[in-house]
């Protein structure tokens, strides 16, 4: 019998999904016969094509991207992206920014280094600082700038800001991304880290509308200037190959799934609700523990949640991990604790952890 792996609720690098990691263990010395590891291919020989193709084709199909959006494999991760996308789309002007928690002010921060800066609506880190229409949003801006999962704070937007005055929505979407479809005709650029739903760290996805291509400032290096990029087929430089593999074998593994009657990332959507429904619903009955987040607009990935008796803390964490789960400190910013329950997390796993909750609420609560 295979031994039973610990749930991880890491917020990332994150748990992923076991028949890929066997799979991946499988092909690690020999892929597809080539008698090479996928890491010590060529990036532009074509076995290595024929991975890149594959994965941006599935990609492309589960989250219906428009034709009109090209797809970039890159480098840099989420904070690298707030220095990118206004290299590449503020043209030096005006920038407005949604402030939501802790990812969203980091993106505020690095874009003054390139742009006038607005804050155009301020949240708590509890909540969403009401709609877009009630925002100073300017109409001369480059773009508007919104988190739309909050990964320290647990804040999600469930429907994106709908931005009326035609300046283009940029949503950094990388702790949610692949958890649920994308409205496009509300986006002009999306972008997320690879390290939470999709595959290992290093790789970068960016969604950019054709028509933003082309505008990057004149000190925007090379390798991030988005029409160079896509012009080259994200083969302008060496991409994170083994990542791209990696994140692949993940958009394969989402297409077939299947949970509720439905498959894909209809099937993957619904098990993320049900999870956190179970998890959010425990935390709301328990008289030790608390979620701070409004409940309109709680994360379903990343659950923060807090001990009323702080001196429990690192007696819970050590016996989570004896019961085999790990990871579920908070982040240092914030303290407490943390679940991310992406894709790859089951919901044995979130069941799993709402039994602990229970049962150590009732030895120390």
């Amino acid at each position: 019998m295979p031994v039973q792996r610990p749930f991880n609720f890491s917020a990332g690098p994150a748990t992923l999904p076991e028949p890929v990691l066997q799979q991946v263990a499988a092909e690690m010395l020999d892929w597809g016969g080539s008698g090479m590891s996928v890491m010590e291919m060529s990036h532009r020989g074509k076995e290595f094509i024929s991975i890149y193709e594959q994965a941006e084709a599935d990609l492309r199909e589960l989250l219906a991207v428009p034709a009109n959006f090209r797809i970039l494999f890159m480098q840099g991760g989420g904070l690298g992206e707030n220095a990118i996308v206004p290299l590449n789309l503020s043209r030096g002007g005006k920038v407005d920014v949604a402030v939501t928690g802790s990812w969203s002010r980091k993106s505020a921060a690095e874009a003054r280094r390139y742009a006038d800066v607005q804050v155009v609506a301020e949240g708590s880190g509890r909540n969403i600082p009401g709609s877009a229409n009630t925002w100073s949003l300017r109409s001369d801006a480059a773009y508007v700038h919104v988190c739309t999962n909050e990964t320290i704070d647990g804040v999600e937007f469930h429907e994106l800001p709908r931005i009326d005055n035609g300046v283009p929505l940029v949503i950094d979407c990388s702790s949610h991304l692949l958890s649920r479809p994308i409205d496009w005709s509300r986006v002009g650029l999306a972008f997320g880290g690879a390290q939470k739903n999709i595959g290992p760290a290093g790789l970068t996805l960016v969604f950019v509308r054709d028509d933003l291509l082309g505008h990057a400032l004149d000190i925007c290096p090379s390798a991030f200037n988005y029409k160079t990029v896509a012009d080259n087929q994200s083969m302008f430089n060496t991409p994170p190959t083994f990542a791209i593999y990696v994140a692949g074998l993940v958009f394969q593994w989402v297409k077939q799934f299947t949970y509720a009657g439905l498959q894909g990332l209809a099937a993957m959507e619904q098990r993320n609700i049900d999870k956190a429904a179970l998890l959010y619903t425990t935390l709301d009955a328990s008289s030790l523990y608390e979620n701070r987040v409004e409940a309109d607009c709680r994360s379903r990935m990343n659950v923060p949640f807090y001990l009323k008796d702080d001196a429990l803390n690192e007696r819970f964490l050590a016996e989570a991990k004896a019961a085999g789960l790990l990871q579920l400190k908070g982040h240092k910013s914030v303290g407490g604790m943390r679940a991310s329950i992406y894709n790859a997390m089951p919901l044995e796993g979130v069941q799993a952890l709402v039994n602990f909750l229970k049962e150590f609420e009732a030895r120390h609560g």
